[in-house]
């Protein structure tokens, strides 16, 4: 039946366009050409870190107990010190924490003696009320027992 239909006869298949060839497949792509291996440039050189100052930490450390714990403060800060000589080497942290140390470990040492003769006159004028005085004597001034035993 395909035979009686229009353009199926030998003489149609010569006026009947030919198809387009196929398309070629695309072609993989080339990398482009590379450049001969190029050394990196050298990293800058930057000096080198400071060696660490001996002592100096400890220097650091010395200097703040010297507010809070002076004797302490002064015998870490000495050491430092000390360290930092045998170096050869500047310890400002341990100079200023033997000073602080020092002037506060003085300080201590004139409350401590404050205190105990405060404490001493105390206890003598408590003593003298015991033994049944009236009134005492206290930095000059005289106290009924009453306000002595009182704690007033």
């Amino acid at each position: 039946m395909s035979d009686n239909l229009p353009g199926s006869g030998p003489a149609d298949d010569a006026s009947r366009p030919v198809p387009p060839p196929a398309p070629e497949a695309p072609a993989a792509p080339q990398a482009p050409s590379a450049a001969p291996y190029q050394a990196a440039a050298p990293a800058p050189q930057y000096p080198a870190a400071p060696a660490a100052v001996p002592g100096k930490t400890l220097g650091i450390v010395g200097l703040v107990l010297a507010f809070l714990l002076p004797i302490i403060g002064l015998i870490l800060s000495i050491v430092a010190v000390v360290q930092s000589k045998k170096a050869q080497a500047k310890n400002i942290p341990g100079v200023i924490g033997i000073i602080v140390g020092a002037l506060g470990t003085i300080g201590y040492i004139i409350l401590i003696i404050s205190l105990v003769s405060l404490a001493s006159v105390g206890v003598d004028a408590a003593q003298q009320c015991l033994n049944g005085a009236e009134t005492v004597e206290v930095m000059g001034q005289m106290v009924s027992c009453s306000e002595v035993n009182s704690g007033y």
